[in-house]
């Protein structure tokens, strides 16, 4: 393979991507909207093609003008967009398609590609953009690959758990960057004992590649860290990156209704555990960054463009008053 054309490529997951393949060697086509700035403007050896990737006729005409010998497809949100892309570009070496460990529908520990049970999706969940409907959705687009790898095309699907790194533009780790460079002592909701692995994005980015090259047509991999620390322990993990000390105050359930919150009003929180097993991926020659080279980059660069994400969970004030209350 020479060509790729990366579906997306501008933002965070497909960034990454676009970077890992031309570390590797290979010609890379981006192929978005144009709605975010292009990160690769003075590369020479990536091109841009502007079109709607839900637009099968966009599509067809990007594969005709970049003709990609491999196809990694981040941005498809619907299975439509699985569906027909898997057709638009049937006849390329290989199709990876961007999952998510949201796609499984049973709680596991951990969770593994061909025994663990997907989510269902019905019609209406297939075409309806909501946080309730990711999961279904991307299980679907899964079972798109799968349909489509019957047919001879060589699709393939990578679930990656929560993604974190830089410029990664939710903020939901950023908000723990934050609270522990900022602040003394901070809440955790449960002890710190929440277990929701965590998945690096140039991991991710070097599992589309590896999946890319090495995969197998009709199979999903599992992309997470290799170890998974519980939320207290990345609070820790956080401090040393940053040097500094913060005192973490368990808070249980009813320690936080009392302040009018929840547990899930903290991001990177999780009731049941939620961990992948890895081990189908390392079979290709995958494995993860340590740690502690991968919070070193990412606080770099959160704290270098302010990202905090104070806006995914409690308002200080609010976790001040939850605090004084737990240390009276």
């Amino acid at each position: 393979m020479d060509q790729v054309l990366i579906v997306g490529g501008t933002r965070f997951i497909g960034r990454y991507t676009v970077s890992e393949f031309r570390d590797a060697g290979y010609d890379v086509a981006i192929f978005n909207r144009g709605n975010h700035d292009n990160p690769f403007a003075d590369d020479e050896g990536v091109t841009h093609v502007q079109g709607n990737r839900r637009d099968r006729e966009d599509l067809a005409a990007a594969r005709d003008e970049v003709d990609p010998d491999a196809v990694v497809d981040c941005v498809a949100y619907f299975p439509e967009d699985v569906r027909v892309a898997t057709d638009v570009f049937a006849d390329v070496d290989a199709y990876v398609y961007v999952s998510s460990g949201a796609a499984y529908g049973e709680e596991r520990v951990p969770k593994r590609e061909d025994d663990t049970a997907l989510e269902p999706c019905s019609e209406e969940e297939a075409t309806t953009d909501s946080g309730a409907t990711y999961g279904p959705r991307k299980a679907e687009g899964d079972r798109e690959v799968f349909a489509a790898a019957e047919d001879g095309v060589r699709a393939m699907s990578v679930r990656p758990t929560v993604v974190y790194g830089p410029h990664d533009y939710t903020e939901r780790f950023a908000y723990w960057v934050d609270r522990v460079a900022v602040q003394d002592r901070i809440a955790v909701p449960s002890d710190g004992m929440s277990l929701w692995q965590m998945a690096y994005v140039e991991d991710v980015a070097s599992a589309l590649r590896i999946v890319a090259e090495e995969g197998e047509a009709g199979e999903a991999y599992n992309v997470g860290d290799e170890h998974a620390p519980m939320l207290g322990q990345w609070v820790e993990l956080l401090a040393e990156t940053l040097q500094t000390g913060v005192e973490t105050v368990g808070a249980t359930e009813r320690d936080l209704a009392r302040h009018g919150l929840t547990p899930q009003d903290f991001p990177i929180h999780r009731a049941s555990p939620h961990l992948l097993e890895t081990a189908k991926l390392r079979a290709l020659g995958w494995s993860s960054t340590p740690h502690r080279v991968a919070l070193q980059r990412t606080v770099e660069e959160h704290r270098e463009n302010d990202r905090t994400g104070r806006q995914f969970g409690p308002d200080r004030d609010v976790e001040e008053e939850l605090l004084d209350d737990l240390t009276e």
